[in-house]
């Protein structure tokens, strides 16, 4: 199973709306990515140096790559209405 998690750094002057990012992107996530997307998560963090973590599950790291290569501009161009930070992007193998 790959795990793509996208981190959203916290700064002085940044502004994070969790719910947004909760029932309308993740909304919009799970419409565009279809049956190809397993599962997903979403960490509120309540100490540390981000917003939120989000997680997304899928058999292959083709089938993060297909779904993005054929909404991804649509999904990138949502992050504003959420969020003035840049997110990082970690895509892992769940080993267990």
């Amino acid at each position: 199973m790959i795990k793509v998690s996208i981190l959203y750094p916290k700064s002085d002057d940044s502004a994070f709306d969790l719910g947004y990012y909760a029932d309308q992107h993740f909304g919009l996530l799970r419409e565009r990515l279809g049956a190809a997307l397993l599962d997903t998560e979403i960490d509120e963090v309540l100490d540390g140096p981000y917003h939120a973590v989000g997680h997304l599950m899928f058999d292959s790291l083709d089938d993060f790559n297909g779904g993005m290569s054929e909404h991804g501009k649509e999904i990138m161009a949502d992050i504003p209405n959420y969020t003035d930070t840049s997110p990082v992007i970690l895509v892992s193998r769940v080993l267990e």
